[in-house]
């Protein structure tokens, strides 16, 4: 039987801190019946009584340091309090943010802009003088994330890398050799930004130590 959560019914993601979390689970249950718990790809998803779910995900693996509690809420809970640091890559055409966070805080950060055009619907040598501009407005951009990334990492112990923003652009830059070193920490899952600036990033590094909860509406 497929236990996971059902697939093409309405879904929307959450970012609730550990804090939170238990008075969440007890509005979910209010809202659509007491929930059956069951562990599922190191989190939790809570099946409630009229087919709504919700996976609780964790920000980061337990690593040896799992969290403590009762019941798999609070152990849940507990995990996600744990203070952990993170360097966070968040880039899109025209923009960059990145940073150090922990306990939802950022330590440290840098962000700035510089342009990449969009794409073209010419043809012809226009269309490929074009789209080699482009690439060399996006290869600058990498770099200078990277670069910005480099300086601001070391020094703050980062355990893991979030990437954000731009699936391939972000990816790029922690591919480049300023981020050899870092390249090598575990990543944990991309985080969809809107163009990154100092208010997103904080944001992120407050939803980068969140629990993650995918809540799936009755099919």
């Amino acid at each position: 039987m497929d236990r996971t959560p059902s697939k093409g019914a309405p879904s929307r993601t959450a970012f609730v801190s550990a804090g939170r979390l238990a008075g969440w689970v007890q509005r979910f249950a209010a809202s659509h019946g007491h929930p059956v718990e069951e562990p599922h790809d190191g989190g939790l998803l809570l099946r409630a009584a009229d087919g709504a779910t919700a996976l609780l995900q964790p920000p980061w693996p337990d690593d040896g340091r799992p969290g403590r509690g009762a019941d798999d809420v609070e152990r849940l809970a507990s995990l996600a309090s744990q203070e952990r640091k993170i360097g966070i890559v968040l880039v899109r055409r025209g923009g960059y943010a990145v940073g150090v966070a922990s306990g939802g805080r950022l330590l440290a950060s840098k962000s700035g802009s510089r342009y990449v055009q969009s794409r073209s619907a010419a043809g012809g040598s226009s269309q490929q003088r074009y789209a080699r501009r482009r690439a060399n407005q996006a290869d600058a951009l990498v770099s200078t994330v990277a670069a910005q990334a480099a300086a601001v990492f070391p020094g703050h112990s980062v355990e893991y890398v979030l990437p954000g923003g731009d699936a391939a652009l972000a990816a790029a830059a922690l591919e480049d050799p300023a981020l050899r070193d870092f390249a090598r920490r575990p990543r944990l899952p991309f985080m969809a930004v809107p163009d990154p600036n100092t208010t997103v990033l904080k944001q992120a590094a407050a939803d980068a130590c969140s629990i993650r909860i995918l809540v799936t509406d009755p099919a």
